[in-house]
């Protein structure tokens, strides 16, 4: 079978397929994520019976699942991955983790406004769906109160500190002048305006979604706080939970523990040296202070950062696509774009399946941040870009001819692909991407901080002895802890640290995911010896589509077989 061959869908296959459809049809915004203009205004219903509806379709599959024989090794891969991240469902919804699902950076708190972000605004059809979904946002926030209230009855709340950032966020959300007022305020075709009724209810619905936002701030503010748990951390059994959730992977996590603060001293030992490289008998603050201090590194302005990256991307994609990699040509296409939010961070978002919507990086600049340096940012295009995560997800969704919509576009975990990113970030350094001290400082500097996650996310929700064991890991000490491991204002690490309190075992499973795969690698290389091929090991991994470690390992151990591309050496 070659590369571009059409495999014959199986029964699995269908089944995977028909999992897509009912998740698209339990949540439209699925749909907008993968480019299905099936029902572009709607949201999933967030209510205890919209829930309920979704638990019952996910065990629905499972059973069918369970009563069809997988036909080959593709197969094989669909079912247990799918069947796993299905049966987690069930295991969080025996937890009762939807009742207190609200924290600073992934619930339906943001997710209902972020899915404005990825609708085409370039037909009059596309500002019609953009209407009815802003007219929608009311239905979506009054289902996510009615669980959040019935978790208040149960005595199952999010942390107060979670509920008091939310609540800021929405506020912003709910203004005047939020993020719904500036949306419809650019709205627009790029040949023309739109028709003025049309403008008139973008700007009615525009409203009707602040005014959703400002409900949800009442009821955040006089109804969850007050009976939210003062405890940040989950403890044991549910930080396990969610750490197979983000992995895809059972790890040890006392293991984990210890290994994350050997990783964080390499990272430190290795950051010093390179200091002295940038400047003699320079401490890493006394060469951060070198590096922010010259003028060559600096941008200047969010248009002067956006052509940076996009200049960036291209030279990588246009250099590794000769020698390194075999990229297809509909991903060489990667768009850098300031992102419409000033919440801080940097994100991808991936193609639609036609590749019409192509890969983005989004980088969300916080109010005022105006200067920006490159030093600090060059591994991070390449984490979100070629060969990170564009080169990742858009090499599944071109893999159409063998893997099904799920495995193309939704399967996978956070430990998978971003542990492949870091994995990525690593491998520029090792062909030569990175050969300017400063530039590979950058590179540590962010490693290092994935190094100081482990130990803190871990060591908080688990009440584990913090590294010099002075005493039992508390969120006060775990802002002090990171502050003395990152080189970013307060801000910053107060956002990254609300965001670990509130969303366990996600941040580890970066450099967990990266220790996996070099794992992998290492393993690969020992097995096959001489015969090892690192690029054909990328290829193969790469060609599985997103998956849980697990199941990556596994398939890797028994060579799925999937077809190399032609002229592949």
């Amino acid at each position: 079978m070659t590369r571009n061959e059409q495999r014959t869908p199986t029964p699995v296959d269908q089944i995977a397929e028909q999992w897509v459809d009912r998740l698209v049809a339990l949540d439209p915004t699925v749909g907008t994520y993968i480019g299905r203009p099936a029902d572009g205004s709607g949201f999933a219903d967030y209510s205890p019976e919209g829930h309920a509806r979704y638990i019952q379709a996910a065990t629905d599959t499972i059973r069918d699942l369970d009563a069809t024989a997988v036909v080959d090794d593709i197969d094989r891969v669909t079912r247990t991955d799918l069947r796993s991240t299905l049966a987690l469902d069930l295991e969080s919804t025996d937890a009762a983790l939807q009742l207190r699902d609200l924290n600073v950076i992934a619930s339906p708190a943001q997710a209902i406004r972020e899915v404005f972000d990825l609708m085409p605004t370039g037909t009059v059809e596309d500002w019609q769906d953009i209407s009815a979904r802003l007219a929608a946002v009311p239905a979506a926030i009054d289902g996510y109160i009615q669980t959040l209230r019935l978790g208040i009855e149960r005595g199952i709340t999010p942390a107060r500190r979670q509920v008091l950032e939310v609540l800021g966020q929405a506020r912003r959300n709910a203004a005047n002048d939020g993020f719904f007022a500036h949306f419809v305020a650019d709205a627009g075709l790029e040949n023309g305006s739109l028709p003025a009724s049309l403008a008139t209810d973008l700007g009615a619905g525009a409203r009707t979604a602040a005014t959703a936002y400002d409900t949800l701030a009442a009821f955040l503010a006089d109804d969850l706080a007050p009976q939210a748990t003062e405890q940040d951390a989950v403890g044991r059994e549910l930080y396990a939970l969610s750490s197979r959730r983000f992995l895809g992977a059972t790890i040890d996590l006392d293991e984990t523990y210890e290994w994350g603060i050997q990783e964080l001293a390499r990272m430190v030992d290795e950051q010093e040296s390179v200091a002295r490289q940038i400047k003699p008998g320079a401490t890493v603050l006394e060469a951060i202070e070198f590096l922010d201090g010259d003028p060559a590194r600096k941008l200047h302005g969010t248009d002067a950062l956006q052509r940076w990256m996009q200049e960036t991307s291209d030279r990588a994609v246009a250099e590794l696509g000769e020698t390194q990699f075999d990229i297809p040509e509909e991903i060489r296409r990667l768009e850098c774009l300031i992102a419409p939010t000033q919440e801080g961070g940097i994100y991808y978002t991936g193609p639609t399946d036609d590749f019409s919507r192509p890969g983005r990086m989004w980088w969300s600049v916080p109010v005022g941040v105006t200067e920006f340096d490159t030093w600090r940012e060059l591994t991070t295009v390449y984490h979100e870009g070629i060969p990170g995560h564009h080169l990742q997800i858009g090499q599944a969704v071109y893999n159409r001819a063998k893997l099904n919509t799920w495995r193309r576009q939704l399967a996978g975990t956070s430990g998978h692909a971003e542990g492949w990113a870091l994995y990525a970030e690593r491998l520029m350094e090792q062909l030569g991407y990175l050969d300017d001290p400063a530039d590979r400082l950058g590179m540590l500097d962010g490693q290092r901080m994935r190094a100081a996650r482990v130990v803190l996310d871990i060591g908080v929700h688990l009440g584990k002895t913090v590294p010099d064991g002075s005493q039992t890991w508390t969120a006060d000490y775990a802002f002090d802890f990171l502050a003395r491991n990152v080189n970013m204002n307060d801000g910053f690490v107060r956002f990254e640290v609300n965001r670990y309190l509130g969303w366990p075992g996600q941040a580890p499973s970066y450099k967990v995911g990266q220790r996996i795969w070099e794992q992998l690698r290492d393993e690969a290389q020992a097995r096959e010896g001489e015969a090892f091929n690192i690029k054909e090991f990328h290829r193969r991994a790469l060609d599985l589509g997103g998956v849980g470690l697990d199941t990556l390992r596994s398939a890797l151990q028994a060579d799925t077989g999937l077809p190399e591309r032609p002229g592949n050496s």
